[in-house]
């Protein structure tokens, strides 16, 4: 099906660790599950997913967790290749503008460095 992978700085840092490694045993357990169901599902239910419109195709992956929501942003460098740029813990309603920069700029460091 598909594979997720995690967007690596320059540096050889990885965000996406870094935030993942903050959440408790439980939390992480669900958003583990949540990237499972994303890679071995065809078609993955938009409480799950879901393409974030007026952005550079950035897409979020949408996790919840005992009144907890967790948010990972990416995108799709293949159709079967799927690059987490960040992740979050949600506090408001809309996403928030810099999380969205974020992920658009690290697309586009992304495709910058594979060229």
């Amino acid at each position: 099906m598909r594979e997720v992978n995690f967007y690596q700085l320059e540096s050889g840092k990885i965000p996406v660790k870094e935030f993942l490694d903050s959440l408790t045993g439980k939390q992480a357990q669900k958003v583990t599950w949540v990237l499972e169901l994303f890679e071995e599902t065809a078609l993955v239910p938009k409480q799950y997913f879901k393409k974030l419109s007026g952005t550079d195709n950035i897409w979020e992956v949408r996790i919840i967790f005992a009144g907890d929501i967790f948010r990972l942003l990416g995108f799709f460098d293949s159709d079967k290749n799927f690059i987490i740029t960040n992740g979050f813990k949600k506090k408001t309603m809309k996403t928030p503008q810099n999380e969205i920069r974020t992920a658009e700029e690290r697309k586009r460091n992304y495709f910058k460095r594979k060229k």
